[in-house]
């Protein structure tokens, strides 16, 4: 027997860019043509144990190749009750509990959540990411910023990493109602445990920039999160041209091949970050 239904958390209709092959005229002739824009709902519903392998997924898009034990994360995540969303494609017109049931369990298409870095500094896959950040610190970061993630990574402050993840053709109206779902869990849940009023967040972003325009100013994959570039304290990025994430990210026109990925790393004061979620519902509205 089919289990209850999950109430949705929120809920946007928006527009899909779709680069199926299958959905382009000239499918068969194998060339590619663009993109399809396609009405669908999506909604964000609390994690469950049948999105591991979809969060797992989407945690992949930031750290590629590197060492994290990206499975623990995901359960760290799912099992974090009350706070986070996942993004699914949902069904409101039906009323079929058995369709319910398959909504629920539809692919993972985004996740907006966070990880309690103080609570869990003894978790073997946060040791690791404390290790990556480290290393990609003293590898990509001038002297400066060096000192300043040192000071906030390693001082007395309670941390969290803050993730925004989707898959590419997702557009970015959907996270203002993520993110301010995010909040207003966080506020709950501060009340209870202490441990969440975090001091930072850090922060992953993928971003790229045009071949060969050393000076062009970066895009970010999910364009809200150029406002969180405005709110860092600290910052840096780095190039990931080496490793292959465009099977993740998405089917890309001939003209985005030409762009090298990055992912900026950020350190933000979690005092910021009400401004920062009203911002960006003003500006994908």
């Amino acid at each position: 027997m089919a289990g209850p239904t999950k109430k949705p958390k929120n809920s946007e209709e928006a527009p899909v860019e779709s680069g199926d092959e299958s959905m382009s005229e000239d499918s068969d002739s194998g060339s590619y043509h663009g993109q399809q824009v396609v009405q669908a709902t999506f909604e964000g519903r609390n994690p469950e144990g049948h999105d591991f392998h979809g969060i797992k997924l989407l945690l992949s898009q930031l750290f590629l190749g590197a060492e994290i034990d990206l499975g623990q994360m995901a359960d760290m995540l799912i099992a974090q009750t009350g706070v986070g969303s996942v993004l699914k494609q949902s069904d409101l017109d039906s009323d079929e509990e058995d369709d319910a049931e398959l909504v629920d369990q539809a692919e993972v298409y985004g996740i907006t959540s966070v990880i309690n870095l103080t609570s869990h500094k003894e978790t073997p896959c946060v040791v690791e990411f404390y290790s990556i950040l480290d290393q990609l610190i003293a590898k990509h970061a001038s002297d400066e910023v060096q000192q300043g993630f040192k000071k906030i990574l390693h001082g007395r402050n309670k941390l969290g990493f803050l993730i925004n993840e989707r898959f590419v053709n997702i557009p970015s109206k959907i996270s203002a109602a993520m993110f301010n779902s995010l909040y207003d869990e966080l506020q709950r849940i501060q009340k209870k445990d202490k441990s969440y009023a975090f001091d930072y967040l850090v922060f992953i972003c993928k971003t790229s920039k045009p071949k060969g325009e050393t000076d062009a100013e970066e895009q970010f994959s999910n364009d809200e999160e150029e406002v969180f570039r405005k709110a860092a304290d600290v910052t840096f990025d780095f190039s990931v041209a080496d490793q292959c994430d465009t099977g993740l990210e998405g089917r890309w026109l001939s003209a985005d091949k030409q762009s090298i990925p990055f992912r900026r790393i950020m350190l933000i004061n979690y005092s910021k970050l009400k401004d920062v979620i009203d911002e960006i519902t003003i500006l994908v509205q």
